[in-house]
């Protein structure tokens, strides 16, 4: 009888290929699927030894799999996605499941489920974190669909998944695209956390004047302290690299244009679409189209004159650091209750310390904070905000004040930390029983007479101005 493999891929590029070697690694044989046949020989070369090979033929990649059929696809998101089940369901039978690991729209993963599903072909869309190397020796995976589908392919990615604790860092998300949801809003919270970061650069490197040196020393001590996260192990390595054309730090030869592939974008869009605020988020991507506007910029930096930065004596490295991990809060926080609310609205059943357990290893937002978001939502399942556990506010709390000097002094010095100002903001409305937008609800009823509610009794009320 001829030989069938567990686990099917589409798309052998380094993500596709690192992952298949992954479910080779893990004991499941793997069979690969791609157009360009020199991408089936690296991974017959670099799989040599293991149960795994790969074809450019579709129907003999289909007829090679065991049923039911598992068959991952780590293609671009949008119409190669649609491609490929186009090409690839016919051959399909009955209970056979396809998984989208790309960052596809959630809108899009449930108009593909529905399709399918109407052939009786199970659809996940699956978040997938931790770059080639997480995709190589264990991702953080976030899949959503079909909850007895999710059986199907459980044990494969609890093997391949990262692990903490021993604990595998995948877990069923939730309904129809509850996976590329999570993923969205992950892909939402990186991105604050990488403008937080660089503002933290910023201040230090131009106002307090350290060397790339001093900086990786200082990332490095704080991944060991409570801002212990992968995006802070990296960046301390990043200002030790060598540019290998110039010998100089390589930190201060890249340009200062950041390029998005549009998720943080999508994660910021679709929160306005549910009324939550991610301002921290927002800016975020705001930061990265204002980035790309370098001619501008520099045509402004001499209209106006460069910023005259002066050093505070005052302010500490310290400083930053609380700073910075009181941000870190505050962004996690956002991005959460935007999955809260999410899951409440598209009814996704997300259980929300299911979530922080799994980014907890493997995905590019894993710091030693989420455990503590883990603990916060064990202890209170229909916790809305993170700020409101009174662990996570005794953490916010001690770092408040240096939040503010922080601000204060970027602000008085002209260095751009519009990313920690928004999470402050958000804090300051957030902890404030009474914001002045009464004001707002009164000038709304004087131009367009749109009404407005009473502090004293209960009804809607008009008033002729």
């Amino acid at each position: 009888m001829e030989k069938t493999y567990d686990f099917g891929l589409v798309g052998l590029g380094v993500m596709g290929r690192n992952f298949i070697l992954n479910v080779a690694d893990n004991n499941f044989s793997a069979y690969g699927l791609d157009t360009d046949s020199e991408k089936v020989k690296s991974l017959r070369e670099e799989g040599a030894g293991k149960v795994v090979d790969g074809t450019t033929d579709k129907k003999e990649f289909i007829s090679k799999l065991s049923r039911p059929r598992k068959i991952m696809l780590l293609v671009p998101a949008g119409g190669p996605v649609d491609a490929v089940i186009n090409d690839l369901s016919p051959l399909l039978d009955k209970g056979d499941l396809i998984i989208d690991g790309g960052n596809s729209f959630f809108t899009d993963t449930d108009r593909r489920a529905e399709s399918l599903e109407s052939k009786g072909i199970y659809f996940f869309g699956t978040g997938v974190s931790g770059g080639a190397k997480g995709a190589r020796f264990g991702p953080s995976i976030m899949p959503g669909g079909d909850k007895d589908a999710y059986e199907i392919v459980r044990p494969v990615f609890e093997a391949v998944s990262a692990k903490v604790n021993g604990e595998p860092c995948v877990d069923y998300m939730g309904a129809r695209s509850a996976g590329n949801y999570v993923k969205m809003v992950h892909n939402g919270i990186e991105y604050g956390l990488m403008q937080l970061i660089s503002e933290a650069y910023d201040v230090m490197k131009r106002g307090l004047g350290l060397s790339n040196q001093q900086l990786h020393n200082t990332f490095d001590q704080w991944n060991k302290s409570k801002l212990q996260s992968f995006l802070v192990e990296i960046t301390a390595e990043i200002f030790t690299k060598k540019d290998e054309l110039t010998n100089k730090d390589l930190i201060d030869v890249i340009l200062d244009k950041a390029k998005q592939k549009g998720t943080g974008k999508w994660t910021s869009q679709n929160a306005m679409d549910l009324g939550i605020p991610v301002p921290t988020i927002d800016v975020a991507v705001s930061m990265r189209e204002i980035s790309s506007m370098k001619a501008d910029r520099e045509k402004a930096e001499s209209l106006y004159g460069a910023k005259s930065i002066k050093g505070d004596s005052s302010l500490t490295v310290k400083d930053v650091e609380d700073a910075l991990f009181f941000a870190y809060i505050v962004t996690y926080a956002q991005g959460m209750t935007q999955l809260w609310a999410a899951s409440k609205e598209y009814k996704y059943g997300c259980d929300m310390e299911t979530i922080a357990k799994i980014w907890r290893g493997g995905c590019i937002i894993r710091s030693g904070l989420l455990e503590d978001m883990r603990k916060a939502y064990a202890r209170d399942k229909a916790l809305s905000s993170l700020l409101l556990d009174k662990d996570i506010a005794a953490k916010a709390k001690s770092c408040e004040v240096s939040a503010r000097k922080v601000a204060a002094y970027a602000i008085g010095q002209g260095i751009p930390v519009s990313g920690m100002v928004a999470g402050l903001s958000y804090f300051d409305a957030f902890t404030t029983g009474r914001l002045p937008l009464n004001l707002i609800q009164a000038q709304r009823d004087h131009f367009g007479s749109h009404t407005y509610e009473r502090t004293d009794r209960e009804g809607i009320f008009h008033t002729e101005w």
